[in-house]
């Protein structure tokens, strides 16, 4: 179980990496406009995001 969640975190990392690495002006500019919004609005976009991580696994566990 723990090396399941070590490599979750080492693909959430990576993932996390690639945009910075690839384009770092674009990130730059997204993370601009990210800081203009407000705090409520972060929090919808981080529900969401939460939201469609629960989804995604549910249907993996269905799948596997």
């Amino acid at each position: 179980m723990w090396s399941d969640l070590l490599v979750v975190i080492a693909l959430v990392l990576v993932l996390e990496g690639i945009i910075p690495f690839l384009a770092p002006e674009k990130f730059r500019q997204a993370m601009a406009q990210l800081s203009q919004l407000s705090g409520q609005a972060l929090r919808i976009i981080g529900f969401v995001s939460m939201t469609l991580g629960i989804i995604f696994l549910y249907i993996i566990k269905l799948i596997k």
